[in-house]
């Protein structure tokens, strides 16, 4: 009984706030376009930054490896999981971004918590961006080290804090800070190479989980860290995003690797990735390393969305597929999404405890996949709602 009563709690307090979320079935007609609830509407709160999840290639890759491999890898990679197509994926993940190795788990929430829960110990510290993903700070919080969080993208907090802890440090404990390449609900980007340096400058190792920029930034979509000419001891890249798929890879040593092969749960007892999706995954990046047109696609629609809104309250710039809206309380930025979905297009509202308080916001994330034709309605669409809100309140 007391387990219910406290569950009940919860879910009442919750949605007392306004706060409750809902998990609905969606079902996609095109690569932009989503029904939901007998609702057709073009879809801007996909993470498929280059469109790739219902690309007809990459769908034939993965048929290709369900012949070749079947449906699943059968056991752990420590066991019988680990095929030739888990092996091709790291070697061409290791040659393609620079590291000598690779270790692939199911999920970028595994991946972050497999690392820092492995890497740390009592009496190390690890320092991390207060606007970490929350498989970040929970493993943080959960480890034996010491976490401390600097703020949003300040160098000079992290510097101070840096200072202090290297102070208190004695010998055999290890610093490790971590930071996202693109932040996912502000779409903004740290400044990668002076947090290296800051880094090397404290003996401090740097890690950098790029789920949001891998695929996106840099030339050939190698993501944040070789756009700003670094290269971190840890990479997280994930698949869930720009690859279309799902899963993640942690880049690293071979020492590292093999550590993490050995020491890291979620890798050590979890099945290993479908073959038949790591051969899909190795198709996926052969087409990101290939097809620049679906970067340049993206910063064309960037281009688009920016003359739409920047003269609207609550526009943020970003550089990024990501385009935060600011609403500030959890029910204008409800009213936003509902508004926008009667005009058919959907947008997430995003309420705390995701974001802070008086920060929500509507999460706009643009795809290769749409149109320009697509962004104007949406732009269009904002600035209408905004003005009618504001006229209505005045």
């Amino acid at each position: 009984m007391m387990f219910q009563q406290r569950i009940h709690k919860a879910l009442e307090h919750r949605k007392a706030l306004g706060l409750e979320r809902t998990v609905d079935i969606s079902e996609r007609e095109s690569q932009a376009v989503m029904s939901r609830k007998a609702q057709r509407c073009i879809n801007f709160s996909s993470n498929d930054y280059l469109g790739l999840a219902q690309d007809a290639s990459l769908i034939q890759a993965w048929q290709t490896g369900l012949d070749i491999y079947g449906c699943g890898s059968g056991a752990s990679p420590m066991v019988t999981g680990y095929s030739p197509a888990h092996a091709k994926l790291e070697k061409q993940l290791c040659e393609w971004l620079g590291y000598p190795s690779a270790v692939l788990f199911n999920s970028g929430f595994s991946a972050n918590q497999a690392l820092i829960f492995s890497l740390l110990e009592k009496g190390d510290a690890v320092f991390q961006d207060k606007l970490n993903h929350a498989s970040l700070i929970e493993a943080g919080m959960l480890s034996p080290a010491t976490m401390l969080r600097f703020k949003h993208n300040d160098l000079s907090d992290l510097s101070n804090k840096l200072q202090n802890g290297m102070k208190e440090q004695t010998n055999g404990q290890s610093t490790l800070v971590v930071t996202e390449g693109v932040f996912s609900m502000d779409g903004d980007r740290p400044d990668l190479k002076a947090m290296s340096e800051l880094c090397k400058k404290n003996k401090a190792w740097f890690a950098v989980d790029d789920a949001h920029g891998f695929g996106v930034l840099g030339d050939t979509g190698q993501g944040s860290c070789h756009s700003a000419g670094i290269k971190p001891q840890i990479l997280i890249v994930t698949f869930g995003k720009a690859a279309g798929i799902s899963g993640a890879a942690i880049l690293c040593d071979h020492e590292t690797a093999n550590y993490l092969s050995q020491f890291a749960r979620h890798f050590v007892y979890s099945t290993a990735m479908p073959p038949a999706q790591a051969h899909a995954l190795s198709h996926s990046i052969s087409m990101i390393q290939t097809q620049f047109w679906r970067r340049e696609k993206l910063a064309e629609l960037n281009a688009e969305y920016q003359h739409g809104l920047k003269h609207c309250l609550g526009y943020v710039e970003t550089d990024t597929p990501i385009k935060p809206f600011i609403c500030g309380d959890s029910q204008s930025a409800m009213s936003l999404s509902e508004a926008l979905k009667a005009d058919g297009l959907w947008v997430s509202a995003i309420r705390p405890p995701t974001v802070p308080q008086n920060k929500a916001r509507l999460r706009i994330t643009l795809s290769a996949n749409h149109s320009l034709i697509q962004v104007k309605k949406l732009t269009s669409a904002i600035s209408k709602n905004v003005m009618d809100f504001r006229n209505h309140e005045g």
